[in-house]
């Protein structure tokens, strides 16, 4: 019954999905614009010109830069969302975490859409109206606090910190700004990642009676 629900479903017109096409191809620009320059400096003439379409063009799929940005960090969340939707059952809640820290700093060094942006930034204004952002960022907070609560109830995290502030130290390293003053010292991904992993884990599971005494 579902196949032939589908069959009988009719196919976007080729006029439709063009439209649909550009639309992803430009909140794909958009992504990498705003990894790299950033909401203040990336303009909407950069955005047409990478896609390749002229600016009226673009503002027949989107009114102006808010909402274009907008769309770009929702398409950065529903990558995250993928991403651990895809992760192995077979991983133990640490592991998920480590994976995720992982990912999380890989997208940093690639001059990615961030996250999370700053606090009181333009970025943030324009966020504060779109709904779909804050419902996905929710979502995928409720997931990863999940394993945070698993991972400390398996003593892999320290219990004493609230799984919140666990959340929030993972999450701050997607805009961490650590990595590229590290990569501009002339270190490679490589060890940047290492370090960062370290640097952020080591505090957050429980050490060794011998070595709190220390």
């Amino acid at each position: 019954m579902g196949r032939m629900n589908m069959l009988s479903q009719p196919r976007p017109s080729f006029k439709a999905q063009m439209h649909q096409a550009r639309e992803e191809a430009i909140v794909e620009a958009t992504s990498r614009l705003l990894g790299i320059k950033g909401f203040e400096t990336m303009t909407v003439d950069e955005v047409a010109a990478t896609v390749g379409i002229a600016k009226a063009s673009l503002y027949k799929h989107f009114a102006g830069k808010d909402d274009l940005c907008a769309a770009a960090m929702v398409h950065g969340v529903g990558r995250l969302q993928r991403f651990l939707a895809e992760l192995s059952a077979e991983l133990s809640p640490l592991q998920r975490l480590q994976a995720l820290l992982h990912w999380l700093l890989e997208l940093q060094l690639g001059d990615d859409t961030p996250l999370l942006p700053e606090r009181n930034s333009a970025l943030a204004q324009a966020l504060r109206g779109c709904d779909v952002y804050h419902a996905s960022m929710q979502e995928v907070s409720a997931c990863i606090l999940g394993w945070i609560v698993q991972a400390q109830a398996a003593g892999q995290l320290r219990r004493e910190l609230p799984p919140d502030v666990v959340l929030c130290a993972l999450l701050a390293r997607s805009a961490d700004p650590m990595l590229a003053m590290l990569r501009e010292r002339g270190y490679g991904n490589a060890e940047i990642l290492a370090w960062a992993r370290d640097t952020c884990l080591s505090g957050l599971v429980p050490q060794p009676a011998a070595e709190l005494r220390a």
